[in-house]
């Protein structure tokens, strides 16, 4: 089954500064903001991996949260821009 609100397109490295709304808010958090892309480690090849995690700021409390990138296309959890 789709969901009736696709995944936005997204990519890891234009997720810096991004704009969240939680569609089910917690302690009064609703609106986020990636406030750190976390930069992989160094592989064997001399090249860092691919990016996995991002850390979140909530904008009311300032608090932080590091989850995968990924689970903002999570429709469900999840709309790009700050939403009523």
């Amino acid at each position: 089954m789709s969901s009736p609100h696709p995944a936005p397109p997204l990519h890891p490295k234009k997720l810096l500064h991004s704009k969240w709304t939680a569609l089910q808010p917690q302690q009064r958090e609703r609106h986020f903001m990636v406030s750190r892309v976390i930069a992989p480690e160094i592989g064997p090849s001399g090249q860092p991996g691919p990016v996995e995690w991002i850390e979140l700021e909530a904008v009311l409390s300032k608090r932080v949260q590091r989850l995968a990138w990924r689970e903002l296309r999570d429709s469900e959890r999840w709309r790009q821009g700050w939403l009523a």
